[in-house]
């Protein structure tokens, strides 16, 4: 995939439906990503990198597109690919996933937790999928995370919106740049009503 010739919010909407694969010692998860988020760099009031901040932990964002940034927030980890060239730091939030093998150990690795709840949230998933923070500054399909595009799924249709969780950041709290797979019940913070059987949502 192109992490670097296109805009953000392209690559945002198209990794909707790409396979996501973290592969452990004992183990490989796989899912399908239902839901994104794209912070444009420099001028995004949301973006780590805001005003071309750079301290030791955003780092990884100023890399060369295709690289992951891991960054903790509320005691989560959240996984983030790399847009641009080397020194744009812009980036995107992989927020949700349908899951799809390894969901057993997911179900142990997430304490219990069931359905929905299993990776409809960017914390979620990572826990589920047993990520590590030791993935930051590594480059996607060079270690143990991968994105599978050739046996990937196609949306329907993709809804866009503000994103989760950005008060206070002037235009930058309601400018729709959450990508997400119209209907489907694993995105973050879907209602039920709103929700359609998740393999009515792809093609």
């Amino acid at each position: 995939m192109d992490f670097i010739n296109r805009t953000t919010e392209q690559i945002a909407a198209d990794l909707l439906g790409v396979r996501m694969i973290h592969e452990t010692k004992d183990i490989t998860y796989t899912g399908f990503i239902v839901e994104t988020e794209a912070y444009i760099g420099k001028i995004d009031q949301a973006s780590h990198s805001f005003n071309g901040r750079q301290t030791n932990s955003v780092q990884s964002l100023y890399c060369e597109g295709g690289t992951i940034y891991a960054h903790s927030m509320h005691k989560q980890l959240l996984i983030n690919f790399v847009a641009q060239e080397e020194g744009e730091p812009q980036g995107i939030l992989i927020r949700a996933i349908e899951p799809e093998f390894g969901i057993e150990q997911m179900i142990m690795n997430r304490n219990g937790r069931l359905g929905i709840e299993l990776t409809n949230g960017p914390g979620k998933l990572t826990q589920a999928l047993n990520i590590s923070k030791s993935l930051d500054g590594t480059k996607i399909n060079a270690g143990c995370l991968k994105i599978d595009t050739q046996h990937r799924k196609f949306p329907k249709n993709i809804d866009t919106s503000p994103r989760i969780g950005v008060p206070n950041k002037g235009e930058w709290t309601d400018k729709p740049l959450r990508f997400t797979v119209s209907g489907h019940p694993y995105i973050s913070k879907a209602r039920k009503r709103d929700s359609i059987p998740s393999h009515e949502t792809w093609k």
